[in-house]
């Protein structure tokens, strides 16, 4: 659709994050506003939002998270694409953290320690027109985050490529 016509589809520079980047946020999987997998089908982990988001600029980033369930021992890392602001589509009148994890789960995990290290900028909040058009967005995000981080100077040594120290996201 128009709004998502133009997007690039690889976002940041080959030779990996710059500037402010990385910025890590962690903490436990809380509630948000239950739209991400009941209205749009794409669910999200939310964080509470911290200082360390005062200066960022709304929008959306990718990177990498880390997240430490019930079910497993220690971390496991997994790419992600995130929103950090008010959802201007929703109105929402406070800033949120985030996370969509590209990896299927079957199980909720509120609760669970959330490891964000966001390593750069998709896009500003863009206030779609129609909720197709903001799945249609999500999902080009979505895809933009996983071509992004797939290139040698975003991968992280921890999954075995790369050289992006990622070693605070699996730290115990």
């Amino acid at each position: 659709m128009a709004v998502n016509a133009a997007r690039p589809l690889i976002v940041g520079p080959s030779t990996g994050p710059e500037a402010p980047f990385p910025l890590r946020l962690e903490g436990k999987v809380i509630h948000g506003y239950g739209r991400g997998g009941k209205q749009l089908g794409i669910p999200t982990a939310n964080i509470p939002v911290d200082e360390k988001l005062n200066d960022v600029e709304e929008g959306v980033y990718f990177g990498w998270a880390s997240l430490r369930l019930q079910s497993q021992a220690g971390f496991k890392i997994y790419p992600m694409v995130m929103s950090i602001g008010n959802n201007p589509v929703f109105g929402n009148k406070e800033q949120s953290a985030e996370a969509n994890i590209l990896h299927d789960f079957t199980d909720d995990f509120y609760g669970a320690e959330m490891r964000l290290l966001i390593l750069g900028f998709v896009r500003e909040m863009i206030k779609y027109p129609t909720m197709d058009e903001l799945i249609e967005g999500i999902n080009l995000d979505r895809q933009v985050a996983r071509n992004s981080l797939d290139r040698e100077a975003w991968a992280l040594r921890e999954m075995g490529k790369g050289t992006l120290d990622g070693s605070w996201l699996v730290r115990e």
